[in-house]
């Protein structure tokens, strides 16, 4: 019996070590990929203030972000998916940012108008919401 227990919790450490190794891993992906994109974390946060984004969005660090019209951006960086309709990555992000009603023609999210700079940078600020 406990020869089987330790088996067993052998066997769930295992699982958890290589969840851990897989998020991990996924950070550091994330985190280059935001990095390729060239964006700036602090220009986002006030590209986000600029925009008035908080307008329909909770966002930590970010003054008087206190909508509730779009979902609240609170660790945004450790989310699967974006809007419910993309995986979450800095490239669907971007894409996103650019078009949302082309993602989703049902989204309350406007088109901002954001050029490209601006949006890599927010998403560069919105993926260090962890």
């Amino acid at each position: 019996m406990r020869a089987r227990r330790a088996l067993s919790m052998t066997g769930w450490s295992l699982t958890l070590f290589a969840a851990l190794l897989s998020a991990g891993c996924m950070r550091e992906r994330t985190k280059r990929a935001v990095a390729n994109l060239g964006g700036n974390w602090r220009r986002g946060r006030q590209v986000i203030e600029q925009y008035h984004c908080g307008a329909c969005h909770e966002i930590p660090g970010v003054p008087h972000a206190w909508g509730l019209v779009g979902s609240p951006l609170e660790k945004f960086g450790r989310r699967t998916m974006i809007a419910g309709v993309l995986p979450n990555t800095p490239a669907n992000l971007e894409r996103w940012l650019r078009s949302p009603k082309a993602v989703d023609p049902l989204t309350a999210m406007p088109d901002l108008g954001l050029n490209r700079q601006q949006r890599h940078d927010v998403t560069a600020y919105l993926y260090t919401l962890r």
